[in-house]
């Protein structure tokens, strides 16, 4: 049908509307920012030394060498007035013509829109903006009297103020936003209002861009969906075994152990993509754990508390279950980390109960830790500490934004952008629901984590204890997979294999395409990204990269050949649970839909 005009008389009750709207949003906007925390400073940015040494650093710099200085802003400058001239004659001749376009510029998604190319006003805000990112960048790079630390650290904060700059961040220099406002008759506007003071309500004042549709997904009805049964539970997690699928399984049973700062259900968002879908098919008997999501009663539970209560206690269940006297392991992330140190404590008191073990993107070298690096010094710890002290956790809210910031434009400002100025719904997607599902740390095991070996590197260096005894990783002899992803930026693959080739298990290590997400959840039909392996010895991580077989299709399959070979014989499938431990519920149990406080 065609589209009714609309008539005077509608525009004025819109209006009427709109204005009432606005005014009970303005209501809203103001009680929920003066209802928000008072700021920590050390959480939310770098400590003011770093400013003041980095201001320094380039001082001394200037000084020293002061052409440099000049050559750099002659050169800006001139480009400056280049870009102005070229759109004040532009304007003059009343005909915007694309100049020759530039495929580096062309492929920075915040610049699709075609009038940030053919429009003077969009393509000179554009160019001013790179050419100021391209200065500044070129400024403090490589800093006389600063650490390679302080150096990344500088490099990384100044991307965050530079992205926060960018014109597509700013509705008078968004045509996106504007070209919609006129489209729906400022409509976008009140709505993205709307979105911005439900977010701020949501958050106690926080700003936290809403990702995805909340109301589009129900975990265990449209996500986490895969049968099974929760066969025990403490404290500390529900595990859950899943219903066999195939005519045989594998006799040694695998238990995966998801990290605890995101819920399992990532590896079981819908069935075409679920690692843990794809595992029972496979023909293995497939249990996970499912940690909880911690509150302030959970201030004292530390490393010793995951590893007791919750690795140990997951091996000793599943072998009575299954009967068997092995199981095989899988750690991801931070459960990676777990599983080394419960690893390598089993091999000081001589337990042979994990047969091998599997690693995705697991950190236990934190020498070089990537970006999330940067955040790691005494100003933020101490904030972190008195936090923490304060609430008896750390909230899911500091670690959710510290590792959106990590890729402010996709997870930040992308959504902000369609959120708050263009006044779009947040999109039903499962992957961002799940990233908005976040769960908080118990204060001990933050402190642990963050200072013990983020800071101190303590697992690396022999220095760990746990449960009484120094941890040696030299001392593991389990056989060991070891899966990172290429552009990991939580978990770098170089750090990944560096930590784990410290053990003395035979290894098998496994380079994936893409991310810390993306890399891993990359099913085996229709697999995104490829993979690369090679049996030389990891010691000169380059020259292993260099000469390892690329392989196109997902790593899956190559990795469910090497567990089958370490899986023992084929049997009739098993029964969820035992007479000792009996089926609570079904999956994916009452743990995993505990929201975060």
């Amino acid at each position: 049908m065609p589209h009714e005009p609309t008539t005077s008389d509608d525009n004025s009750v819109n209006l009427s509307n709109n204005l009432k709207r606005l005014e009970e949003l303005t209501n809203r906007l103001v009680a929920a920012v003066a209802g928000k925390e008072p700021q920590k400073g050390e959480l939310q940015g770098p400590d003011a030394a770093l400013y003041s040494k980095a201001a320094s650093a380039w001082m001394g710099e200037a000084m020293r060498d002061p052409s440099k200085l000049i050559e750099q802003q002659v050169g800006y400058w001139g480009e400056t007035l280049k870009y102005w001239s070229e759109a004040q004659n532009t304007l003059l001749a009343g005909e915007a013509k694309p100049p020759v376009e530039n495929k580096e510029m062309s492929q920075d998604r915040r610049f699709k829109n075609p009038l940030w190319e053919n429009h003077p006003y969009f393509r000179q805000a554009k160019q001013q903006y790179l050419l100021n990112v391209e200065m500044m960048e070129n400024s403090i790079h490589g800093l006389d009297g600063l650490s390679d630390k302080e150096q990344r650290q500088v490099d990384f904060f100044s991307r965050q103020i530079l992205d926060l700059y960018s014109p597509a961040n700013f509705l008078a220099t968004n045509p996106d936003a504007l070209e919609k406002a006129v489209e729906t008759e400022g409509q976008s506007l009140i709505d993205g209002l709307e979105n911005l003071v439900r977010d701020l309500e949501a958050n106690q004042g926080e700003l936290a861009v809403t990702l995805a549709d909340p109301d589009a997904f129900e975990v265990g009805v449209n996500i986490a969906t895969t049968p099974g049964s929760v066969v025990f539970q403490n404290r500390m997690f529900q595990l859950i075994q899943y219903k066999p699928t195939t005519e045989k399984v594998q006799a040694i049973p695998l238990i995966i152990f998801p990290p605890w700062i995101n819920k399992f259900y990532i590896l079981d968002l819908k069935e075409k993509n679920s690692l843990i879908k794809y595992a029972v098919d496979q023909g293995f008997t497939v249990f996970i754990v499912s940690w909880v999501n911690p509150d302030e009663s959970f201030r004292d539970v530390g490393f010793d508390t995951y590893v007791e209560d919750g690795l140990f206690k997951a091996v000793e269940v599943v072998k009575e279950i299954t009967s068997e006297k092995q199981v095989n392991v899988i750690g991801y992330c931070i459960a990676g980390t777990l599983l080394t140190i419960g690893l390598a404590h089993m091999a000081k008191k001589g337990d042979d109960s994990i047969k091998c073990a599997t690693y995705f993107t697991a950190m236990t070298d934190f020498e070089d830790s990537g970006d999330l690096g940067v955040f790691i010094d005494d100003g933020f710890l101490a904030g972190i500490e008195r936090e923490v002290e304060e609430k008896g956790y750390l909230s899911h809210f500091f670690m959710s934004r510290t590792f959106s910031y990590l890729r402010a434009n996709d997870l930040v400002y992308g959504p902000a952008i369609r959120s708050y100025m263009m006044g779009e719904a947040p999109p039903a997607l499962d992957l961002l629901y799940w990233n908005s599902d976040s769960t908080n740390l118990p204060a001990k095991m933050a402190r642990e984590y963050l200072s013990g070996l983020y800071r101190d590197n303590k697992l690396s260096s022999g220095e760990f204890e746990i449960l009484g005894e120094r941890l040696d990783m030299a001392a593991i002899k389990t056989p060991l997979c070891v899966i990172a992803t290429k552009s990991d930026h939580i978990a770098p693959w170089k750090s990944s294999f560096k930590g784990l080739n410290k053990t003395n298990g035979t290894k098998k290590f496994i380079l994936a395409q893409s991310g810390h997400i993306a890399g891993i959840v990359n099913p085996a039909k229709g697999g995104k990204y490829g993979h690369w392996t090679n049996k030389a010895s990891v010691s000169d991580l380059d020259k292993w990269f260099k000469d390892a077989d690329f392989h196109e299709q997902s790593w899956w399959d190559d990795w469910a050949l090497w567990l089958k070979r370490r899986s023992g014989k084929k049997i009739l499938p098993r029964e969820a649970g035992s007479k000792k431990y009996p089926v609570l519920e079904a999956a994916p149990g009452s743990f995993v839909k505990a929201k975060a406080k």
